[in-house]
């Protein structure tokens, strides 16, 4: 395996500019940072839970409805289920090519719910503790 310093560089710096982490996305709520956070998931899955906040949109209407939604100047994070799913790649992809600033949401809903984090229903607030597999439960930022 050979890789340069600079490919490496460049590999991680891409992935920096074009993902982000529940932690990550959750922080910038709380500073108030202008961003949309699109929830691409079908209809089934948003009213089984979906992140506090976040705006439906499906992958597959996005070509139709996004630029009637979210303004093109508004930054957008897409998420979907979590790892093992690559809904929220495909979102990305989709706002990408209509002109919008992008990022994934690493892990997706899952891991935004087993940090803990603010989800909802359509019965409303939904409480979970955050999973010591991937989250400090004490509430305090991993430090990463």
């Amino acid at each position: 395996m050979t890789t340069t310093t600079s490919e490496a560089a460049r590999h991680f710096a891409a992935k920096l500019q074009f993902e982000t982490d529940p932690s990550d996305v959750k922080a910038a709520q709380d500073a108030g940072e202008r961003f949309v956070l699109v929830d691409s998931r079908g209809e089934a899955a948003w009213r089984q839970g979906r992140i506090a906040g976040a705006v439906h949109l499906p992958t597959a209407e996005i070509a139709e409805r996004a630029l009637a939604t979210i303004p093109v100047d508004v930054p957008v994070v897409t998420y979907c289920w979590g790892p093992g799913c690559n809904g929220s790649t495909r979102a990305a992809l989709a706002f990408s090519l209509l002109g919008y600033e992008v990022r994934e949401l690493i892990g997706g809903f899952e891991y935004w719910a087993r940090e803990g984090l603010p989800v909802e229903d359509d019965h409303g607030e939904v409480v979970r503790a955050a999973d010591p597999l991937t989250a400090p439960v004490d509430g305090a930022s991993c430090a990463c």
